[in-house]
């Protein structure tokens, strides 16, 4: 009943105000002030301020608040745990056997697998390509004076 008397007097009050605006010559202003005094008389005639005292004042629905933080608590708890493990059961476990394979017990390096190159490269015999790449750059840079 107070709830209800208050939003009613909130609208009037908002209406007031919006009169005066008005009287000033700022209509764009006065109309927007009138739209929002009109929002608390409305949410009165349509029971919102209703439900909502009665949900403010009710240990129930308060308890029922709490065990909806609670639940939120848990999930957001147990997602950054899982975040922080690396995703989920599967994916740990398949990260673990894959971790094992790619490191030898005593090796000081991981060991990937065989490779696919030969162990040792022969010596790097010069390439005939090479010193024509040089002579043309030689003949540019004398070309220039440099």
């Amino acid at each position: 009943m107070i709830a209800e008397t208050v939003c009613s007097a909130a609208s009037a009050a908002g209406l007031g105000i919006a009169a005066v605006t008005a009287y000033r010559k700022r209509f764009l202003a006065a109309a927007r002030i009138a739209a929002y005094s009109l929002v608390p008389i409305g949410l009165v005639m349509t029971g919102v301020v209703e439900w909502a005292a009665d949900t403010a004042f009710s240990v129930t629905a308060w308890a029922g608040f709490g065990v909806l933080g609670a639940a939120w608590l848990l999930f957001s708890g147990t997602r950054a745990v899982e975040r922080r493990r690396g995703g989920t059961r599967k994916e740990r476990k398949a990260a673990r056997s894959a971790q094992r394979e790619a490191v030898a017990p005593a090796a000081s390096a991981p060991s990937l697998g065989p490779s696919t190159r030969p162990a040792s490269r022969p010596a790097a015999a010069p390439r005939s390509g090479a010193a024509d790449d040089f002579s043309d750059i030689e003949a540019i840079l004398k070309k220039h004076g440099i």
